[in-house]
């Protein structure tokens, strides 16, 4: 199992009290916990939302499940998307659910929090050398012989650190040698013999075990079809030379891992090309943006653009924001900012004008910039808008949409509020 059925914090996190501290919801909701208020099934526009407030479709969230469990099935993939992009323990629980082998993580926190609330197996997509942590980590492995916990390692200084900090570990810490995506890139070994001389280093710790290889191909230079194949390649070649030189002895799988929320159709094609191995070979895709989807970066990037036949991930997210000045007929202001949008890779995108109950395209509307509580808009001739009404806006970067709120409202396409997401950043 990958979860643990005896966790009571999701219990405990729907008699969680509402106040002050949750951003948009109902200020006659204080003092209800989080279960009453779902089971009053509030409308978000007529129950007393306050603006901004986050929407998270419950319907394309289910879609957005439902896919990537079919995509991963179909093409043999191990499936542990990173839950750095929500750190919301609910959507973990559905993801698993839906088939996923477990959650990536890259952090000790985001660690502690899986554990906190059931996930059994994590892998950590990233060196961790801190002492503190890893003999945390050990202490959970020694504790839970179900708990099975995988991370990087790309240096032998760094093997050497988390061996001493695991002295006196009953089970070894499971490792994977992370290959760069290239020069220049982020962390990760850069050449074969470097990967080898880790790996060398790996076999001489007492608390560390070698069970594969892995990378991210969305850190290779220039990123295109070609070099990212070419890439994937190099990490398949990389585990086969690793087996072909007995470096998995004692293991029961491989790992190898890749996988974003950019190339996950190249990471599927190349993996399945692995060549027969002395043991299973685990094929782990890891991509985490899919929860929710955007309407900017991953639009533009996901992979279903370049395989449309396999489906097609749907825009989950959408801020209302209310318009609170129109100095002008080429400018109005509403009343969400940097602190409630994502806009680390592209500003919100004006979707939808609501008024009186009715909805309609926000024709002639755009963000032209964020302040801190306001979005400044650019206002064409044919834009209607007026003081008052909502502007429902849509998202880029899941990662850093999900971060700004605490407490996310699940909402049905009529309006109606069926559950609430927590997020622990």
């Amino acid at each position: 199992m990958v979860l643990d059925p005896g966790s009571d914090a999701y219990t405990l996190l729907a008699e969680e009290r509402v106040d002050h501290r949750f951003k948009g919801l109902p200020p006659d909701a204080d003092g209800l916990t989080v279960g009453e208020l779902a089971a009053q099934r509030r409308n978000l526009f007529t129950g007393g939302f306050t603006t901004p407030v986050l929407a998270l479709s419950a319907e394309r969230l289910e879609h957005n499940l439902k896919l990537m469990e079919t995509y991963t099935a179909r093409h043999g993939l191990v499936f542990a998307p990173h839950g750095k992009t929500s750190m919301a323990p609910q959507l973990f629980r559905r993801q698993i659910e839906h088939g996923a082998w477990g959650i990536t993580l890259a952090v000790p926190h985001q660690v502690r929090v899986a554990r906190a609330f059931g996930v059994r197996r994590v892998f950590l997509a990233n060196e961790l050398v801190d002492p503190a942590a890893l003999r945390w980590i050990s202490g959970e492995l020694d504790a839970d012989p179900g708990f099975r916990f995988v991370c990087y390692v790309d240096s032998v200084r760094g093997v050497e650190l988390m061996d001493a900090a695991l002295a006196g570990s009953a089970r070894p810490v499971d490792v994977v040698v992370e290959l760069a995506g290239g020069e220049g890139a982020r962390t990760g070994v850069r050449t074969e013999a470097e990967c080898a001389a880790v790996a060398d280093a790996v076999a001489g710790a007492r608390g560390l075990r070698l069970v594969g290889v892995a990378g991210y191909e969305g850190e290779v230079p220039d990123a295109d079809p070609e070099r990212v194949r070419a890439w994937l390649r190099r990490l398949v070649a990389l585990a086969a030379d690793f087996d072909k030189a007995g470096r998995f002895a004692g293991v029961e799988e491989i790992v190898v891992s890749a996988g974003g929320s950019a190339w996950f159709d190249a990471v599927a094609d190349v993996f399945a090309e692995i060549p027969e191995l002395s043991l299973p070979v685990m094929k782990m895709l890891r991509s985490g943006a899919y929860v929710s989807h955007d309407d900017g970066h991953y639009r533009e990037l996901t992979p279903f653009n370049r395989v449309p036949e396999e489906g097609a991930l749907e825009p989950a997210f959408r801020l209302w924001t209310q318009v609170v000045s129109r100095p002008s007929a080429a400018q109005a202001f509403a009343n969400a900012g940097k602190r409630d949008a994502a806009y680390d890779l592209d500003l919100p995108f004006a979707q939808v004008v609501r008024r009186d109950g009715a909805e309609r395209p926000a024709d002639g509307i755009s963000v032209a910039s964020l302040s801190d509580q306001h979005a400044w808009l650019r206002t064409a001739p044919e834009a209607d808008l007026e003081v008052g009404d909502w502007l429902g806006l849509g998202l880029s970067h899941p990662c850093t949409s999900f971060d700004k709120w605490v407490l996310i409202p699940v909402v049905e396409a009529d309006g109606t509020v069926v559950d609430y997401i927590r997020t622990f950043f």
